[in-house]
């Protein structure tokens, strides 16, 4: 198995996302309706229809993104035979992405993975007042650097590295005035840019730590099986599969940092040679082509892209 199924984060959705899917596919059908039944809403209507305001709420934004994952899924085990437990040596997500990667892997059901991304997301946008926190991309400088730069930025404040995305693309996450001053070090240490992000919460750093402690409390509530196929995390850039572990892991996440960079590149290094991004956008095949070189990486988010991902999955058989 040299293949591996990743699942994208917040900042990938779209309006109109899986709707193709679904109107083409049963099997995607059912996992928007088992979602919306799950939150007791009907999330699909603004998936599909937006308006885009209320899609970019991060509470919708979470569950809906995993929604979109785990239809293009079921279609691609329905129409493509696709068996993740025999074809996939490895599942990984990146931040919300890794529920994605747990429900795929059965270690999550699709209902309660869809609550505790509404906790999550609800949580993550409540741990902060508005305007207090800020991230922001730093672009052309590698991980240790960045995080240097982070470090002096801080002065008595908040300033984490807070996603290793790879091909020297390093965001910081943190309280406003500390993320600004990141973004000059930066700039003055050879940064090949340097801004801020419009995000709505200064999201996998310390100031998230009542969303944790959310999250802690939910997934305490919710079983965790040990799932299918390793998942690589976020927090380790290795594989785990004990259940409590898993729990552990997630929690952590919240204010941790995404080790992109590092999980493409540990997988890459136990011969995986395809990455099947499964759901809404691109980013993380584009990182994978700057992370791991020779990797094949197949963006699989529509029904015309069944067949590459069949093909995908076929050579990485040999």
């Amino acid at each position: 198995m040299t293949a591996a199924f990743t699942f994208p984060g917040q900042g990938s959705q779209a309006v109109g996302m899986g709707k193709a899917l679904a109107e083409t596919f049963p099997a995607a059908r059912a996992v928007f309706d088992e979602v919306d039944d799950a939150l007791g809403e009907k999330l699909s209507t603004v998936i599909w229809e937006g308006p885009a305001d209320a899609l970019q709420l991060t509470e919708n934004t979470q569950p809906a993104l995993m929604a979109m994952s785990l239809a293009t899924l079921r279609v691609l085990e329905t129409e493509a035979g696709i068996d993740l437990a025999r074809d996939a040596a490895f599942v990984a997500g990146h931040s919300l992405g890794e529920y994605s990667a747990l429900a795929a892997a059965r270690s999550l059901s699709i209902a309660d993975t869809a609550r505790l991304l509404r906790i999550r997301g609800t949580a993550m946008q409540k741990a902060t007042p508005v305007g207090v926190g800020a991230m922001a991309a730093l672009l052309g400088l590698d991980y240790d650097t960045a995080v240097a730069v982070a470090n002096e930025a801080a002065q008595g404040e908040v300033c984490q590295a807070a996603n290793d995305n790879g091909g020297g693309q390093v965001v910081v996450s943190g309280d406003k005035a500390a993320v600004e001053r990141a973004v000059e070090i930066a700039k003055a240490k050879g940064a090949r840019r340097a801004m801020l992000l419009q995000v709505s919460a200064p999201f996998h750093c310390s100031l998230m730590q009542p969303a944790a402690d959310a999250m802690a409390e939910a997934l305490g509530k919710v079983t965790v099986n040990k799932p299918l196929v390793p998942v690589v995390a976020n927090m380790l850039a290795s594989p785990i599969t004990d259940p409590d572990e898993i729990r552990k892991r997630l929690v952590e996440q919240v204010t941790g940092t995404v080790r992109w960079r590092e999980s493409i590149a540990y997988m890459a290094a136990q011969g995986v040679t395809h990455f099947l991004e499964i759901g809404s956008g691109k980013v993380l095949t584009g990182l994978v082509k700057r992370i791991a070189d020779g990797a094949v990486g197949v963006a699989v988010g529509g029904p015309a892209d069944i067949a590459a991902a069949k093909d995908a999955i076929a050579a990485a058989r040999g």
